[in-house]
């Protein structure tokens, strides 16, 4: 199978290296050009699976005038835009272009490749990666979910059950806990796995666009309506379309969604003939959406329709007996996308993940997982390259800066009477009371805390280990 060709096209000689060495990791074969006059030869000529388009350094052009360059010879091609500023205005001009998303700066490579997999997938070329164990397009997801808990077993084998159905899914989770992962898992186990599966995120298509982005429009339906556009629910034709952050949309793109669900058919902006629809919906959300009906700020109706089939996902800290493996597999992963050698994770690195809570949940465990990567690409993962919040999961706050370094079994001693205003010495079978010293260098040991130390002429004082005379 022949690798993605992405085309990009931007001014900035640092964004683009930093984009292009990412797509380079992630297996695409990348073509650069920074000249909008040489943008159009090179969409002719290499014939790009995907564009992103920046701006010129010196904002002699601009990215949206690229995408209009391009909208002329190609219709269909994914443009990804990268704005720098994003107003309500140009995020309509951009979408009117017909931009399949857009990226604002600084964003994360996360972001960047998420972004880039769904084009290709949308578009029907490429699907965002290589199935595993050699399976079909119909059978696992792209990227597995993986695990061998009780929980996360019995929710893979209630998706590929409720896969052959063709109702609606209502997907629930915390952020990060792979809700995007189900649905494909869902629309790649289903009888439409052949079909496209469209992914709109509700929360960035704004009322104003709701319709001509979702149901499309004819041909002069506005100003720039050059040409008719089918629509994303009309693209996914016989497909899933996949509606994440369900719970940010509004009351009046609620009302649209729900019309479709009950009927089917949707009418083009401008047009005067219902446009059928073969679709299966999914849905996914990180808000309980009882609490947002009942405040009246989700449809109840739409609400009912969504959840005829509900799934769970349940949070990282739920199922920590998955994090062995989740880790095991990122690191091979980090090993392949980015060239590095991680010769595994220590005991006390993997007590120290698997104990964290996981806020972020199994999104969060590849970002830290990943930052270490970077700056420690050689040897083990051990317990003090990992980031101070997590390793204080074993660590504690008060023993975090010692053990974390890495530090010597006496420089956590001292840690550990620096910490207490009295301790007691045991030398001999003898019991004595000392003063504590109050230096954080463990290597200063002939600081002594003026306030613990002995008055002049204290008969009963003895240095450490010594005993008290009686």
């Amino acid at each position: 199978m022949r690798k993605p060709n992405v085309l990009i096209v931007e001014g900035d000689e640092d964004l683009r290296r930093s984009v292009r060495m990412e797509l380079l990791r992630h297996g695409n074969e990348v073509l650069e050009v920074q000249a909008r006059a040489d943008v159009l030869r090179c969409v002719r000529e290499w014939a790009p699976d995907l564009v992103i388009i920046g701006s010129s350094s010196d904002r002699s052009w601009v990215g949206l005038e690229v995408v209009q360059d391009i909208r002329l010879v190609e219709r269909t091609l994914p443009l990804i835009l990268v704005m720098p500023e994003s107003t309500e205005a140009l995020a309509i001009a951009a979408l009117k272009a017909r931009v399949n998303d857009y990226l604002r700066p600084p964003f994360s490579f996360d972001e960047l490749v998420g972004s880039v997999n769904r084009c290709l997938s949308d578009a029907g070329t490429f699907r965002p990666s290589v199935m595993p164990h050699g399976e079909s397009s119909a059978g696992l997801a792209a990227q597995p979910m993986i695990g061998q808990s009780q929980s996360l077993r019995t929710i893979i084998a209630y998706l590929a059950k409720v896969a052959s159905a063709d109702s609606n899914v209502l997907i629930t989770g915390e952020t990060g806990t792979g809700k995007e992962l189900a649905a494909e898992l869902l629309h790649r186990k289903s009888r439409r796995a052949h079909r496209p599966l469209v992914r709109i995120n509700c929360a960035a298509i704004p009322d104003s666009l709701l319709e001509s982005e979702l149901f499309g429009y004819e041909r002069g339906a506005f100003t720039g309506a050059h040409a008719a556009y089918e629509g994303k629910l009309k693209l996914a034709g016989g497909g899933t379309v996949f509606f994440d952050e369900i719970g940010e949309m509004s009351l009046y793109a609620q009302a649209k969604i729900l019309r479709v669900i009950e009927t089917r058919e949707a009418y083009r902006l401008g047009g005067n003939k219902s446009i059928p629809l073969d679709v299966r919906i999914v849905a996914a959300t990180n808000q309980n959406l009882e609490p947002l009906v009942a405040e009246g700020k989700f449809r109840k109706d739409l609400y009912f329709r969504l959840s005829v089939v509900r799934i769970h996902l349940p949070p990282l800290r739920e199922r920590t007996q998955d994090i062995p493996a989740l880790v095991e597999h990122y690191v091979q992963d980090l090993d392949r996308r980015l060239s590095a050698q991680i010769a595994g994770v220590t005991p006390d690195a993997l007590e120290a993940l698997t104990r964290y809570d996981w806020p972020g949940n199994v999104r969060e465990l590849k970002n830290v997982l990943e930052a270490v990567a970077v700056e420690f690409p050689e040897g083990e993962i051990s317990l003090g390259k990992l980031p101070t919040h997590v390793r204080r999961s074993v660590t504690g706050p008060e023993m975090d800066s010692t053990r974390a370094s890495g530090s010597s079994e006496r420089e956590r001693l001292l840690s550990a009477l620096i910490v207490r205003p009295m301790a007691l010495v045991i030398l001999g079978g003898l019991v004595t009371s000392t003063w504590l010293t109050d230096s954080r260098d463990p290597d200063r040991l002939d600081h002594v805390n003026p306030e613990l130390a002995p008055e002049p002429g204290d008969e009963d004082f003895a240095p450490p280990g010594v005993p008290c005379r009686s």
